[in-house]
């Protein structure tokens, strides 16, 4: 009976101490999810622009001449030795 009582003891500890493993990795966790929902919202003004000037691009080369960076080109594979 002894023996009984000492692994449930032991099988408490080592689940609590599984709990407490699993309770720092979810905070770690968090915290890096935080930080990098904070860098999109700060790229956010960026990607923005970028969108502007891109669309005033655009839009400035389909009233005149053909664009040179939108032509298709072929793609030529170089081996690298």
């Amino acid at each position: 009976m002894a023996g009984q009582l000492k692994e449930v003891r032991n099988r408490i500890k080592s689940v609590q101490s599984s709990q407490q493993i699993t309770k720092a990795m979810k905070m770690v966790s968090a915290a890096k999810l935080r930080r990098a929902q904070d860098a999109i919202i700060q790229m956010r003004p960026y990607a923005k622009k970028l969108q502007e000037m891109l669309s005033n691009i655009v839009s400035n080369s389909e009233g005149g001449s053909e664009m040179g960076l939108a032509v298709e080109r072929p793609v030529e594979l170089k081996k690298f030795c």
